[in-house]
């Protein structure tokens, strides 16, 4: 099932993104002074064909993104996350 704009939009909201609008809607992770995650979107208010990109540019497997996209992952699990695979130090 391809995940919406407002989907997206609401998880990295809740995560702490930063977030520029360009030509796509661009979204950062910054923790300790440093990005440690990017991810973008198309514009677009529907159906965002790229699930998969978005799911690895935020270094979640499959349940993780499940749990994030329905909103009962929080900030500190999703950085606990990052930083049990690695992303954070």
């Amino acid at each position: 099932m391809p995940i919406r704009a407002r989907e997206f939009d609401r998880m990295v909201g809740k995560f702490g993104f930063e977030t520029r609008h360009g030509r796509d809607l661009l979204a950062w992770l910054t923790y300790d002074g440093k990005v440690v995650v990017r991810t973008r979107r198309s514009k677009s208010s529907g159906d965002l064909p790229m699930e998969h990109s978005i799911r690895q540019q935020m270094k979640l497997n499959a349940q993780e993104f499940n749990l994030a996209r329905r909103c009962t992952m929080t900030r500190d699990q999703y950085i606990e996350i990052l930083k049990c695979k690695g992303v954070i130090q």
